[in-house]
């Protein structure tokens, strides 16, 4: 099985798989040989990944027109739900952009900026909801902490749900993008 490593100075080792990536987040230390020991050991998990995004969703691939007319909806729809959720939340923001990108659904910056994908357009309404209640939390709370996921569920009870679904259909739709 092949795998990419990248080493930091974290101290547990990591799995992320992507539909077309295995990726291990290792500490420094560690060696080749723990490494390959760590993977093998979750060699049946990392299949059962690598399945979940084979039997995703994919649909027609979009064309550059189809993605601009998704932003421009996306533009249009996105940023009332964002005002609405941070009012509920109890947080303000300053710019919210929308983009079209190949590995995030959103994103908060420590300026307060908001970015979400125009993709989020193809997936359920609850789903869509669900990432931008996420990245508005992070105005809270800019980590991924229990007091961070409790906000998260005390908006969105449902949460885990989406962001399950995001992680079984989220791959399909991504790779509808039009290929540069």
């Amino acid at each position: 099985m092949q795998y990419r490593i990248i080493k930091s100075d974290r101290k547990t080792v990591a799995l992320q798989v992507k539909a077309n990536e295995v990726i291990v987040r290792a500490p420094r230390a560690m060696t080749k040989e723990e490494i390959a020991a760590f993977v093998e050991k979750h060699r049946e998990w990392i299949n059962k990944k690598l399945a979940m995004f084979s039997k995703s969703s994919s649909g027609p691939a979009i064309t550059e027109e189809g993605i601009t007319l998704l932003t421009e909806r996306a533009r249009a729809i996105i940023p009332p739900r964002v005002a609405y959720y941070a009012s509920l939340i109890g947080v303000d923001y300053n710019r919210v952009t929308i983009r079209h990108q190949k590995t995030k659904w959103g994103s908060c910056s420590g300026k307060k900026n908001l970015n979400f994908n125009c993709l989020l357009l193809l997936t359920p309404t609850e789903v869509m909801d669900s990432v931008i209640i996420h990245e508005l939390c992070h105005l809270k709370h800019m980590n991924h902490s229990k007091e961070f996921y409790n906000e998260v569920l005390r908006v969105c009870p449902d949460y885990k749900k989406h962001d399950r679904w995001l992680k079984q259909n989220g791959g399909g739709i991504i790779r509808r993008m039009p290929q540069k």
